[in-house]
């Protein structure tokens, strides 16, 4: 008989969790404290954008017509140990205020109020990013406060969801890391999992540490490509090179490869930055703060790309943001997401409007989020609008719509015909033919 499953947070990726689950056969029991969220979980629609969620949502959620009514909702951890036997921790782990370190009391307290209702065998699986050592204390919690002691077993299963692929990358995952204490853990997961295993995903069997350790050691490596392509386009704009063409040629090395070698303002949202401020954290919290140095680099080189932004913005409209109006295209901190979290061009916005310049934002799927973060910034409802009158455009996030933008037709409506591509993801050959001086950093003016 096939386990029941609880997912024990339904943000964005316990929502995307709990309706992969019910994809994949099981009946799924998700949780969340926030009554609201449950609400709306459970008429089928999801509190954010992710490329496909909420049709397979509606595919499972009962009550819903045509649905296989295999997912349900709750705010009850007394429901949800009584129906689970694997219960998926997926809370939010975010940077503490005012420090580097990990928040962990989303976790925490997911942990103290499930285990109490769990009084028979359970796997509790943790897919949180969490720093290591986290496991080995949260597996004696869960001996200490659930009535069926040691038969309450716990796995760490780190999550690689990327935003715009969260479904894909939950149902047809790249890879599976899982780390236990015992076989029976092993084998849970391994029937849980079965069918992508099935396909061919690589299922990677570690012990706690090197299970926790994955996702932040995966995480850091990604900043550190991206922040060293940075660093080569700032070294390129100080020797007249092109990045983009320096990127091309050591992309053709495999051992480098080309994926995450485009310079630009650099890397935002929910998980790198707090990954890698943790991680260096909590190394120095182990005394081995030395051999993650290279990640502050890594970081401050990611920071002074917006930074460098505003600059070249600035310099563009003659050294003065005072009466000038800048058209920032993009609000989120990637394509395909409605996440601004960290967003380097909210951030950029943001100091430009403090300096004085007048912005527009316009993003295809994160205005809301933005009006929520940045409520003095004015916003247009669409690309050509935010750009009508503006003394220079700033391309901020690489959306396809962005991309396809007809250069003549934004002509005819800005003051100047300037254009500043922030993610090096422009022709600009296009865009000089129609009249525009084209930017980008790391690239020649010309």
């Amino acid at each position: 008989m096939a386990p029941k499953i609880t997912v024990i947070g339904t943000g964005y990726l316990g929502a995307t969790h709990a309706a992969a689950m019910a994809e994949l056969g099981f009946d799924v029991l998700g949780l969340d404290v926030v009554p609201e969220k449950v609400e709306s979980l459970s008429h089928g629609k999801v509190p954010m954008y992710e490329p496909g969620l909420e049709e397979l949502l509606r595919k499972h959620v009962a009550g819903i017509e045509g649905s296989s009514g295999r997912l349900r909702f709750t705010t009850s951890f007394e429901e949800a140990g009584e129906f689970g036997d694997v219960h998926f921790i997926c809370v939010n782990t975010p940077q503490k205020h005012g420090e580097y370190a990990c928040d962990m009391s989303y976790v925490e307290s997911a942990f103290t109020s499930l285990a109490p209702q769990l009084r028979r065998p359970a796997l509790v699986v943790g897919k949180s990013t969490v720093p290591v050592g986290s496991a080995a204390r949260l597996a004696e919690l869960l001996v200490e406060l659930a009535p069926a002691g040691s038969d309450v077993e716990l796995a760490w299963n780190p999550e690689f969801l990327r935003e715009g692929f969260a479904v894909e990358d939950t149902l047809h995952p790249d890879r599976i890391v899982v780390g236990v204490a015992g076989e029976r853990a092993e084998k849970v997961l391994r029937e849980v999992y079965a069918t992508p295993i099935g396909e061919g995903t690589p299922f990677v069997v570690a012990d706690y540490p090197t299970a926790e350790l994955v996702k932040t050691a995966a995480n850091s490596f990604l900043a550190t490509k991206i922040s060293f392509i940075n660093a080569m386009a700032e070294v390129c704009e100080a020797a007249d090179g092109d990045v983009a063409k320096l990127a091309e040629a050591i992309g053709h090395d495999d051992r480098i490869g080309k994926k995450f070698l485009r310079a630009g303002v650099g890397f935002g949202g929910g998980c790198l930055p707090k990954d890698i401020r943790a991680f260096m954290a909590r190394a120095g919290e182990l005394g081995v703060d030395q051999a993650l140095t290279f990640l502050r680099e890594v970081d401050s080189i990611n920071m002074r790309r917006r930074s460098h932004m505003v600059e070249l913005a600035r310099e563009s409209v003659g050294g003065s943001f005072l009466g000038q109006r800048v058209a920032v295209l993009g609000a989120t901190f990637k394509p395909d997401s409605d996440d601004v979290r960290d967003s380097p061009a909210l951030n950029v916005a943001g100091q430009i409007h403090l300096q004085g310049g007048q912005v527009t934002v316009y993003d295809p799927k994160g205005m809301d989020n933005a009006r929520r973060l940045y409520p003095t910034l004015a916003y247009a409802p669409t690309a050509l609008d935010a750009c009508r009158g503006a003394h220079v455009v700033l391309h901020l996030t690489e959306w396809r719509e962005f991309r396809e933008l007809d250069p003549a037709e934004l002509g005819d409506v800005v003051a100047a015909q300037r254009i500043l591509d922030g993610r090096n993801a422009l022709d600009a050959g296009t865009w000089r033919a129609a009249g525009w001086t084209y930017r980008a950093m790391g690239r020649p003016r010309a």
